[in-house]
């Protein structure tokens, strides 16, 4: 029994040691560089290679930066392939628990290529895998994995633009051509490094992010600390010319944090370029009326099968094939494919992604708007962003509409876009993220104005009447703020009243009525200077209306002030100009005559200021005296006056002088003339 369960517990660990070996990949040192190159990364009879080379590190115990890798079952995307390491590839297999850290103060140099081709200066630890190829295609294509120590997932910020780097060099074989590096971002000439492709996570910046794949933890199927994801470097080439590749990854400024590229193992291939993608998404679909040719012309192909969604085209076998409208979308949409057929043991495909751009159905092509910027002059804003889903019944989710003034204008109107032309404007429509399909699509813009009068209104009301409010007629519907919903409304009192109004094309606009209180006014005060140069009177009134001014009933004045008045008896007319009423009330300027001529012929005979009781000075008393300050007359009573005689004789033409003293003890003093 006992020997028993020893059994059964060796059996256990024996099966979770081999669970737990699987989860990393595996690396073989065994491979020849012209191993690796036919059998592993091309592993196809139709290459025609030659001068495969490979150099790496020269390390003590003889292990290689070089080598084969096999994904082992784990979750490593490639099965298998070639590993180049700028240290000892022993140590790429998981876990990641340690640090590759390999080819420290042994004389490996880094690679001059590799310096110019990423702008570097002083790499180290350089391994090299390069070889001749003839291409039977016109397209080179294979898959790659950088993967690095130094993507730390906690770095200070210093280490943030450390960096080895790696490169994919090709050109013709014997010319002075540049090398051409292929290891880069898609679409871009950047090259793939620890700085350009980054994921978040860290205080580092991200760098094209939708390439990175993961910073590592320590269950993973390699020793490395982050990769990017399965990319892939591709070029034009010439069919029957030879070309020379270089795959060359090396350490940057020391031999510290390892870094390693994967390639796909069988991944290289050698095809045909159809074409980019024809797709909906990326703007470029077949367009309905478009003649499209599939070339897979190959020098030295025996045959040609063409595919759609991987099953054969029947009779489709010639170096091209044509597709012709009409289209039918349904039916031949999808992954159009050709293999190459060179000999029984060769065979190449290539393949292309085909799209058909919709025919678009009309569904609207007037727009209406109500006239809502103020007045009623046929201008208004439109919401193009809105406008732009209900042109058509299937404008695909991606397709990009904007708008613009005429079909050959290259600058978008404003999304929030106002009129241009009175009433009705025509403008274009584009679907402008896909290439040469639509032509431009006219589209009306229309503002719904209203053509009744429906400015603001002040009326006046006098105290106690009631008047009516017409907001006009030929609306389609009325709603006042009291709650009435007629044409007219009746008030009596002072108020702001509106109403909505309502047309036949649902557009709505409202107009403000402002009743203001009128009435009678009532003369609080008669404001009068006199005995001056200049007589005034001040009518102060009080009230609610809009009062007008006059002093004969006839001419009236906006302001209560009259100046330049003679002395004498006034009546003032204070109207309401609404015709609430009108009061009147008597006033009085006083002054003095500035000379009298006691001759008896009736006209200026005696000197005497008048209408003193008129303005309550009854009890006023003037006294008058000579240039030599003498007594002459003193009047007590405001019916008296003087003559120009003093005790029955008269006085001599000259000037004398007067103090008025009244009763709310103001003192007027003057002089005026005695003339005989």
């Amino acid at each position: 029994m006992k020997f028993l369960k020893q059994f059964l517990f060796l059996l256990i660990a024996l099966s979770f040691s081999n669970r737990a070996f699987a989860q990393y990949i595996t690396v073989d040192e065994g491979f020849t560089a012209q191993q690796l190159v036919e059998n592993v990364l091309i592993n196809s009879t139709c290459a025609s290679v030659s001068n495969v080379t490979v150099a790496g590190g020269n390390f003590a115990d003889g292990s290689k930066s070089w080598g084969f890798f096999n994904g082992n079952g784990s979750s490593f995307p490639f099965q298998n392939g070639i590993i180049l390491a700028t240290g000892k590839i022993s140590n790429a297999p998981g876990p990641n628990t340690s640090l590759s850290d390999d080819g420290g103060n042994m004389g490996w140099e880094g690679d001059q290529d590799l310096n110019q081709a990423l702008n570097f200066s002083n790499t180290f630890n350089a391994t090299v895998l390069e070889f001749d190829f003839i291409p039977l295609g016109n397209k080179i294509s294979f898959e790659f994995i950088f993967s690095s120590e130094q993507y730390l997932s906690n770095p200070n910020s210093n280490q943030c633009n450390f960096t080895d780097g790696f490169a994919f060099l090709l050109k013709e074989t014997g010319t002075s051509q540049p090398y051409q590096n292929l290891a880069v971002i898609p679409g871009t000439n950047i090259p793939v490094k620890v700085n350009t492709v980054r994921g978040p996570g860290t205080i580092c910046p991200q760098a094209n992010a939708q390439y990175f794949d993961a910073f590592n933890g320590d269950e993973h199927p390699t020793n490395y600390n982050g990769q990017t994801k399965v990319l892939i470097a591709q070029s034009d080439v010439t069919p029957g010319v030879q070309y020379h590749i270089k795959l060359v990854i090396a350490d940057e400024g020391n031999h510290r944090f390892d870094s390693a590229i994967f390639l796909g193992g069988g991944s290289f291939n050698f095809g045909i370029n159809l074409g980019e993608d024809r797709l909906i998404a990326s703007g470029n679909p077949v367009c309905e009326n478009e003649t499209v040719v599939l070339n897979a012309t190959s020098i030295g192909a025996q045959s040609y099968q063409w595919k759609l969604n991987g099953i054969p085209l029947a009779d489709e076998t010639n170096a091209t094939l044509t597709l012709s409208p009409p289209f039918n979308p349904a039916l031949q949409e999808g992954s159009y494919s050709v293999d190459i057929i060179f000999s029984p043991t060769c065979t190449t495909s290539a393949a292309i992604e085909i799209e058909f751009a919709p025919e678009l159905l009309i569904n609207q092509s007037l727009f209406q708007e109500c006239d809502t910027l103020g007045e009623q002059d046929g201008f208004t804003a439109f919401n193009l962003a809105s406008i732009a889903p209900e042109i058509f019944q299937n404008l695909p989710s991606n397709y990009q509409i904007q708008f613009f003034d005429s079909p050959t204008s290259t600058t978008p109107l404003n999304p929030n876009f106002i009129n241009t032309v009175v009433n009705l404007q025509t403008i274009y429509a584009k679907i402008t993220n896909v290439q040469g399909c639509y032509p431009v699509f006219p589209i009306q813009l229309q503002v719904n104005s209203f053509s009744q009068d429906i400015s603001d209104v002040t009326l006046e009301i006098c105290n106690g009447n009631t008047i009516q409010l017409n907001a006009g007629s030929g609306f389609a519907s009325y709603n006042w703020t009291t709650n009435e919903n007629s044409q007219i409304i009746s008030v009596n009192s002072p108020g702001i009243y509106t109403v909505t109004l309502e047309n036949n094309l649902n557009c709505t606009v409202t107009r403000t009525f402002t009743v203001v209180g009128s009435g009678i006014a009532t003369i609080e005060n008669i404001e009068v200077t006199d005995f001056s140069s200049s007589n005034s009177a001040v009518i102060e009134v009080s009230g609610i209306g809009s009062y007008e001014y006059s002093l004969d009933g006839i001419n009236y004045q906006d302001q209560p002030l009259f100046t330049n008045l003679e002395p004498g008896e006034y009546t003032v007319y204070v109207n309401d100009k609404n015709v609430c009423g009108l009061v009147t009330e008597t006033f009085y300027i006083l002054d003095y005559p500035k000379f009298f001529t006691p001759n008896g012929d009736g006209y200026n005979d005696i000197w005497q200021i008048k209408n003193l009781d008129k303005r309550g000075f009854e009890n006023a008393k003037i006294t008058i005296f000579d240039r030599y300050g003498n007594l002459i007359k003193q009047i007590n009573n405001p019916n008296d006056f003087w003559d120009g005689t003093l005790r029955g004789n008269n006085l001599p033409s000259q000037d004398y002088w007067f103090v008025l003293a009244l009763p709310n003890g103001k003192t007027i003093r003057g002089h005026f003339s005695l003339i005989r």
